[in-house]
C-alpha cells in the first residue's frame, strides 16, 4: 500500500512523526498495537521519502523534540483509563462499550398468502348483473381527488351521443361542462377518427419514443407546426395536461439553468407533484412543500381590488409582478407559468394589456413564458389557441391537452419555440415517458385536429359565444344568487352568492347546504358536469347546436331558481 500513498510535505511529516512519538511514549506494553506504533516511524519515512532520523538532505529541519514529562504523564493516565478490559485496577469502568439495545432480532414478515388469485367466472361474461357491478364498485373502486364514499351514488353512465350522456336506468344528462372541459367533440365518435385509431392499432400500436420514429408522429408534428402561431415548431406528446406541464417545467429549467417557477394564485396546472406545487388553489396543499415554486398575484384577487378599471388592474398587477421579479432575483427565475385564460378557478379573462405586459417583463429579465392552454386551447375560446387574443403574445413553451384529442384517448402536448428546439438538438432534453408520443394516441389527435380545421370550428365557437354572452347576462340579471358571470367562446362561469352577497363558500371547503341544493337540482334537471362551488362553470361541447344550447340554459335557469328559493 505504501507506494500508492502520496508523499508527505515536510510540515505534514513533522506533524505525523510527532503524533507517532506521542503515542509511542504512552505505550508501555508489548501488545500488537504498541508493536505497530514502534514500526510507524519507518512507515512514515518511506511514505515521505525521508529517513526515520530526520528529513532528507534538502531540508535543514531537525527531528521533532521529545514531549515533556507532564504531557507524557497525561497521555499515560488516559491510556490507563480507556482500555478494552476496563480502567487499570477498576475493570468495571470504561470497558469496551456494549450497545445498550443488544443484538435486536430482525422482524419476521407475517406469512400472508401473496399468490395470485383466480379470475372469477363473471369476467368470462359480457354482461354483469347490477348487483355484481355495485359489488365491484364498493369493493375495488377508489375515486380521484375527493373521498371515495360517493362512488355508490354517482350516475353509472353506459353510453353517450352528441352532447348527451345516459345512465344505466336510461336517464338522459346534458353535459354542460364537457365534463372536465375536455370532451369538445361530444360523444358521437367521428367515423374517420375511429378508423384512424383502428388503422394505427393494426399497423403498429406501440413504439418506444426514443428508439424509433413513426409516420403519424411526423405528420402530427408537421400539422401543428403549420397551424401554431409564431415560431413554435417543436412538439412532443405526453399523456395529459399535468404531464405536459411537468415536462414544460423541466424543459424551462434545463434550457435556462435556473430553478424558480413563478405561477399565479387562483390557478390550476395539474395533479402530478410539480404542476400541483405550481397550482394556486387548495389542491396545492396535497403536494406538500416543494422548493422552487413562487406564487404571484394576478389581476383577480379574492379580498381586494387591483383597480376600478381593467387598465388600472393590469398596470397594478404588472407593477407587483416586476417588484417580485426584482426581489426574487431574475437570475434565479426559469419561467413564469400562467393559464392564458384561468380555467378551473373561474374562467378569468386577463384585462387587456396584462398578458402583453407579462410577455414584455419576461423578455426584459430573460425569463421564459409558459402558457398553459390545457383547458382553453384547441378552439375552446374561439381561435386555435387563446393566446391569439393578445397582441404580440407568443409563449416560449405552450402546453395543451383535452381538446387535442377531445378525450377520445388521453394525450397532452408540449410546444416550444425554435430557439429552445435548437438548444436541444445537442443538449439532452431531460424529460421522457414510456407512453409519450404513443402512435395510437397520435393517430387519434391527428384526425381530431384535421376534422376541426375542416369543419371551421373557430367560426362555430364564435356563434356559440354570442348565445353564451346573451344568456349568461340574463342569468346574472334575473337571479339574486348570481353575483357575476364571465364568458369567452364556449368557456363560461358564474359566481354563486348568498342573499347578503357573500360567496356560498371558499373553494375547497366542505360544501354548504346551499351548494348541495345546486348539486341535487343539477341531477334533477338532467345536467351533468364539473360543479366547483361557489363557481358554476358553463362549458358545453363545441359541437352543441343552438337548440341544445338553449335547452342547456333552460335547465340551468331551473337550477338557479331552486337556489334562489333555498336562500329565501
Amino acid at each position: 500500500l505504501v507506494p500508492a500513498l502520496p508523499r508527505l510535505s515536510h510540515k505534514a511529516f513533522r506533524s505525523t512523526a510527532q503524533a507517532a512519538a506521542i503515542m509511542l511514549a504512552s505505550c508501555s506494553s508489548n501488545s500488537s498495537s504498541c508493536a505497530a506504533l514502534r514500526a510507524l516511524p519507518s512507515v512514515i519515512s518511506t511514505v515521505a521519502g525521508v529517513s526515520s532520523r530526520g528529513f532528507s538532505s534538502s531540508s535543514s529541519s531537525s527531528s521533532a523534540p521529545a514531549p515533556s514529562e507532564s504531557a507524557t504523564k497525561t497521555w499515560k493516565r488516559y491510556s490507563e483509563l480507556s482500555r478494552t478490559d476496563g480502567a487499570t485496577q477498576f475493570s468495571g469502568v470504561n470497558r469496551r462499550y456494549i450497545p445498550p439495545l443488544g443484538s435486536t432480532a430482525i422482524p419476521q414478515t407475517p406469512r400472508i398468502d401473496n399468490s395470485a388469485g383466480k379470475m372469477s367466472e363473471k369476467h368470462m361474461r359480457d354482461e354483469w348483473t347490477p348487483e355484481e357491478l355495485k359489488e365491484a364498485v364498493r369493493d375495488n373502486v377508489v375515486m380521484t381527488w375527493t373521498n371515495s364514499a360517493p362512488r355508490m351514488s354517482v350516475p353509472h353512465i353506459v353510453r353517450g351521443e352528441g352532447v348527451y350522456l345516459y345512465d344505466s336506468e336510461g336517464k338522459q344528462y346534458l353535459d354542460y361542462t364537457s365534463q372536465a372541459v375536455c370532451t369538445n367533440t361530444g360523444y358521437t365518435l367521428d367515423p374517420d377518427v375511429k378508423n384512424a385509431i383502428i388503422k394505427q392499432m393494426e399497423e403498429v400500436f406501440y413504439t418506444y419514443p426514443g428508439m424509433s420514429m413513426t409516420t403519424v408522429r411526423a405528420k402530427l408534428c408537421s400539422l401543428l407546426g403549420d397551424i401554431t402561431p409564431g415560431d413554435i415548431n417543436g412538439f412532443l406528446f405526453p399523456l395529459g395536461g399535468s404531464e405536459a406541464n411537468e415536462g414544460a417545467i423541466r424543459i424551462a429549467r434545463r434550457y435556462t439553468g435556473k430553478f424558480k417557477i413563478l405561477s399565479s394564485m387562483r390557478s390550476y396546472h395539474g395533479g402530478s407533484t410539480g404542476p400541483l406545487a405550481a397550482t394556486g388553489d387548495f389542491r396545492a396543499r396535497f403536494a406538500g412543500e416543494m422548493p422552487g415554486f413562487v406564487k404571484i398575484f394576478n389581476p383577480h384577487a379574492l379580498c381586494f381590488s387591483t383597480g376600478a378599471s381593467d387598465e388600472t388592474a393590469a398596470q397594478q398587477a404588472l407593477r407587483m409582478l416586476e417588484e417580485q421579479i426584482i426581489c426574487e432575483g431574475p437570475e434565479s427565475i426559469a419561467a413564469i407559468l400562467l393559464e392564458t385564460i384561468v380555467g378551473a378557478n373561474g374562467v378569468f379573462l386577463h384585462p387587456v394589456g396584462y398578458l402583453e405586459g407579462v410577455r414584455a417583463l419576461c423578455d426584459k429579465y430573460k425569463i421564459l413564458l409558459i402558457l398553459d392552454e390545457v383547458m382553453c386551447g384547441f378552439w375552446r375560446t374561439g381561435p386555435l389557441f387563446a393566446f391569439q387574443h393578445f397582441p404580440g403574445v407568443v409563449p416560449d413553451i405552450l402546453t395543451s391537452a383535452k381538446g387535442l384529442s377531445s378525450s377520445v384517448l388521453p394525450l397532452g402536448m408540449i410546444g416550444m419555440r425554435q430557439k429552445i428546439k435548437d438548444f436541444f438538438e445537442t443538449a439532452p432534453l431531460g424529460w421522457g415517458a414510456t407512453y409519450a408520443n404513443h402512435p395510437v394516441l397520435l393517430a387519434c389527435a391527428y384526425e381530431v385536429v384535421k376534422k376541426n380545421l375542416l369543419l371551421d370550428t373557430e367560426s362555430k365557437v364564435l356563434k356559440i359565444e354570442k348565445i353564451m354572452l346573451r344568456e349568461i347576462d340574463g342569468l346574472v340579471q334575473r337571479h339574486p344568487c348570481v353575483m357575476q358571470g364571465r364568458a369567452i367562446g364556449a368557456f363560461g362561469c358564474l359566481d354563486l352568492v348568498r342573499k347578503d352577497g357573500s360567496s356560498l363558500n371558499l373553494l375547497g371547503q366542505d360544501l354548504p347546504k346551499e351548494a348541495l341544493v345546486v348539486k341535487q337540482s343539477l341531477a334533477k334537471n338532467g345536467l351533468i358536469g364539473l360543479f366547483r362551488s361557489p363557481m358554476l362553470h358553463i362549458c358545453p361541447p363545441l359541437v352543441i347546436n343552438e337548440e341544445e344550447l338553449m335547452d342547456m340554459f333552460s335547465r340551468l335557469e331551473s337550477v338557479l331558481t331552486d337556489l334562489d328559493n333555498a336562500l329565501e
